[in-house]
């Protein structure tokens, strides 16, 4: 299939025109709805990466049960589901998506500062009693916070994207999915320097009640601020710039459509098994380094920590470039799919250079090869994403866009789990480092690989047609 025929059309709007008066998103307003991507960013690197540093390293609860509280907020990604349905069926003050986005927001804010005061509970339970019952009792109500927090995200995040597909056009959604994406990676990068700055006092052993002063005045300001940038991401927008009700064939019957007939709708097109296939196989294939990434620079380079904590930056900086060239000079000539096929093929590529380079024990070449492996990762996902965002019934949106981060969810928790038991099989079949994380790096390029052949399957103009059809039948027919 050529590009023209994957992605012409209307971008999720099956049997309406889009009403030409409305006015086109500008790139001010993009980077405007890049600040609630922006705070997520911060949000996440803090929230999971500082909590989960303090818990094992200065709390000394067993990583097992630190990491399975804080995983919980994947865990309840199935959520996903029902929230985008939500704002799809049930608007909130005559808007499907804004008042979603902050009221998930508020929530997660006071919902992540409640897992601190929790975490400080249990290391204080831990420290005097070891590992009784209120111990246990203290890590289930850590594990039930984090969950919260999760469905927050959740009840934020997928109305979020689902207005995105509401305020956007065929042409420049690629570019939309480009700063959004863009400032989410700068929005880690904030909360990074956020968090290693905080974590310098970890370095010179201050006093568990210093820290404990600093970690909770970082998670009372931070939620905060993100909660101010999650308003000023939003604000007017969906009245100004939603195009749902040119769209949707529902409008004003919203109310009908319940979970089942969404679900229903959702399933209608075997197009839409075979992008979450591809989702899923494309998100492990791309982040099963994460687990590995860190010690294969101090095993194979003979990198120290600090060398090695760096290596994210390398390939941050590339990501960062790759989404925004992509976003606006790439995926408007190539085609959204044309792009997203390119990326992957790229990332394969870049897994083969991360093995051959660890034959070299070049660092330089290593931090090469990251910088590079992040302008693949960049055309990929906006590729992807803006592949995913056309892949949507205007009246489901928010169901679709539910359904791709629940793929996405769960391949990033599968890639990591993935990840590590691949190296530990390559430890067991070669004596060589450098074989055993080769074998990981292996399996993910012949990941990429099978994704492109899912990725060639896929056809928007059969999704469409199929959506149309199941549109009309589910929901017109059973509400008349």
């Amino acid at each position: 299939m050529t590009s023209s025929n994957h992605d012409s059309g209307t971008g999720g709007a099956l049997n309406a025109p889009v009403a030409t008066a409305l006015p086109k998103v500008n790139v001010f307003t993009m980077f405007r709805l890049g600040l609630f991507q922006m705070g997520l960013g911060i949000m996440s690197v803090l929230a999971l990466g500082v909590l989960n540093r303090v818990l094992i390293g200065e709390l000394k609860v067993t990583a097992w049960i630190a990491a399975g509280a804080i995983a919980m907020h994947q865990f309840v990604s199935p959520a996903r589901l029902w929230f985008g349905q939500m704002s799809d069926a049930k608007p909130i003050r005559g808007y499907h998506r804004t008042g979603y986005v902050w009221l998930g927001a508020a929530l997660f804010s006071i919902a992540v500062f409640l897992a601190v005061q929790v975490m400080w509970r249990l290391g204080d339970s831990l420290q005097n009693q070891g590992w009784t019952l209120a111990t246990y009792g203290w890590a289930a109500l850590l594990a039930l916070a984090f969950a919260l927090y999760g469905l927050a995200l959740s009840c934020s995040s997928t109305p979020f994207a689902a207005l995105l597909v509401d305020v956007s056009d065929e042409e420049n959604r690629s570019k939309l999915v480009g700063v959004v994406w863009s400032m989410l990676m700068v929005g880690i990068v904030v909360g990074a320097i956020m968090g290693s700055s905080l974590l310098k006092q970890l370095a010179l052993d201050a006093p568990l009640a210093v820290l404990q002063a600093s970690i909770n005045r970082l998670f009372a300001i931070v939620p905060a601020i993100v909660f101010g940038l999650a308003l000023l991401a939003t604000v007017g927008i969906e009245r100004r710039y939603s195009r749902y009700t040119s769209r949707s064939s529902l409008v004003d019957r919203e109310d009908g459509i319940t979970l089942g007939k969404a679900l229903k709708v959702l399933t209608a097109s075997r197009q839409t098994g075979i992008f979450f296939t591809f989702l899923l196989v494309m998100t492990i294939s791309l982040f099963m380094q994460d687990a590995v990434l860190e010690p294969y620079g101090g095993e194979v380079f003979a990198m120290a920590i600090a060398e090695t904590t760096k290596l994210n930056a390398f390939w941050g900086m590339g990501t960062l470039i790759g989404l925004s060239a992509t976003g606006f000079l790439l995926a408007p000539r190539l085609g959204k799919q044309n792009t997203a096929r390119l990326g992957c093929l790229l990332v394969a590529a870049c897994f083969g250079l991360l093995l051959l380079s660890g034959f070299t024990a070049n660092q330089k070449l290593l931090q090469a090869v990251l910088f590079v492996f992040g302008l693949a990762s960049g055309v990929t996902t906006t590729g992807a994403v803006s592949l995913m965002l056309d892949l949507t019934a205007a009246e489901t949106a928010g169901t679709f866009i539910g359904a791709w981060g629940l793929a996405q969810a769960m391949a990033r928790a599968l890639a990591t789990v993935t990840g590590g038991a691949i190296l530990d099989l390559g430890r067991q079949l070669f004596t060589s480092p450098v074989m055993a994380y080769g074998l990981v790096f292996t399996v993910q390029a012949i990941g990429m690989i099978l994704a492109v052949w899912l990725l060639s399957r896929v056809n928007i103009t059969e999704f469409r047609t199929d959506m149309k059809g199941a549109v009309s039948q589910i929901l017109a027919g059973e509400l008349d």
